[in-house]
């Protein structure tokens, strides 16, 4: 695996670039295919790290895999066991996603108490609260989940003290299959839960309430094998966007419903971007001074997190001062600490960020401290002057498909090393 990308800024950037389907929906549309005997088939899947380590974690549950270009075919006809190991769990904490489904499916599930990026405690009460409200028994020890559910899962209210992405989405996988009607209360509406309801729907589920913060599900008894195709994903689509923004553009990016990027376009457009929506894209270009503009990140609609280092990124080069408030991951300002290395004038004061402007960044050797902050810091590199290297870069290919080969489509000198 290379261990650093190499960045020489300056570099004019134009053209056109396509995103792939998202990571953070991907992973969960693989974990889906548990619930039904047989055969289904993922297509525009991201050829990513973070897919590859599920796609083990489910050929550790005896479940075939095969992978043919961008698409899955995922054999759930047997699942041999129900447990998801520490060695693949710690790899990636999308991992802890296969809960709900193999309860619902099994009746039991073993799961290693997940790992992951380092960006915060991402703490998994509410799936386990949840899951207890569907009559799942939990016993928490020796750093693994184990659920049970001998009598079957049965319908319940649940109200999530937070709009959690990730218990939304184990709560509705464990409730397709629950006895009677299930209520999921200040559910996350992120577009990749979208694109989960409406796989699962797919397969004979009933779901109501697709984009809100009320989930009604009414429990089947079984669901079938289906074909489904991944979103774009909007998140690679913000960073490419974001490169275009820092290097003046223009810079097309296609394969993203241009919806899902609504605030993300916005600020970039109060940024000075001339900002503008096609039918499977967006394009942007800046001809004039970055404006500095405050950010706060929330779940969706709101500001993504999965986005604030790429702004952080753009506003450190803004004719001013901006703040930028993280309200999702207590950690996640790692990045700070490595842009700053390039000359940025950034200040933490708890969850807010005090980012002065300044006229130029300068290369710099840089670790990447998460995927986004890396991917950041690459765009960083592609405006600094003279050469930029980020080591770690393992975080990057986790969520990024071609990274370096898509920004040098575009016209930048940045390349991988060993």
């Amino acid at each position: 695996m290379a261990a650093s990308i190499i960045v020489t800024g300056g570099r004019p950037l134009s053209g056109e670039v396509r995103v792939g389907g998202a990571k953070n929906s991907a992973l969960k549309l693989m974990a889906a295919a548990l619930l039904a005997p047989g055969v289904s088939v993922v297509n525009n899947v991201p050829a990513i790290t973070d897919v590859a380590t599920m796609a083990d974690v489910l050929r550790g549950l005896g479940v075939g895999v095969e992978r043919d270009d961008h698409t899955l075919r995922i054999d759930a006809t047997q699942i041999t066991s129900h447990e998801a190991p520490y060695e693949l769990v710690a790899r990636m904490r999308a991992s802890i996603i296969v809960l709900g489904p193999l309860v619902a499916r099994l009746g039991r599930a073993r799961v290693a108490m997940p790992g992951g990026c380092n960006i915060g405690s991402r703490k998994i009460d509410m799936h386990i609260r949840g899951l207890q409200d569907l009559g799942v028994a939990i016993d928490l020890g020796h750093g693994y989940i184990e659920a049970t559910a001998p009598e079957g899962l049965h319908g319940a209210h649940v109200i999530l003290d937070f709009p959690s992405v990730g218990a939304t989405e184990n709560l509705l996988m464990a409730a397709v299959l629950a006895e009677g009607t299930t209520t999921i209360e200040n559910a996350a509406r992120e577009p990749e839960i979208g694109d989960l309801v409406d796989m699962l729907v797919s397969m004979g589920a009933r779901i109501e309430g697709r984009g809100s913060a009320t989930l009604v599900v009414t429990g089947v008894h079984e669901l079938a094998p289906v074909r489904h195709r991944t979103v774009g994903d909007r998140i690679e689509a913000g960073t490419y966007l974001v490169a275009g923004a820092l290097t003046g553009g223009p810079v097309t990016v296609r394969g993203v419903t241009p919806g899902h990027l609504e605030m993300v376009l916005t600020k970039l457009e109060q940024a000075g971007c001339d900002v503008g929506g096609l039918a499977d894209g967006v394009t942007i270009r800046r001809d004039r001074a970055i404006r500095p503009v405050d950010v706060a990140t929330l779940p969706y609609p709101g500001f993504p997190t999965d986005m604030q280092a790429q702004f952080m990124a753009l506003m450190s080069l803004a004719d001013g001062s901006s703040v930028i408030t993280e309200n999702v991951f207590e950690n996640r300002f790692m990045f700070a600490d490595e842009i700053r290395r390039m000359g940025a004038d950034i200040t933490i004061e708890g969850h807010r960020a005090l980012v002065r402007g300044t006229d130029r960044l300068s290369g710099a050797p840089v670790i990447c401290p998460d995927l986004r902050g890396g991917a950041a810091l690459v765009l960083a590199g592609l405006v600094a002057e003279g050469e930029t290297v980020v080591t770690e870069v393992e975080h990057i290919l986790r969520g990024y498909e071609s990274f370096t080969e898509k920004l040098r489509s575009l016209g930048a000198d940045v390349r991988l090393a060993d």
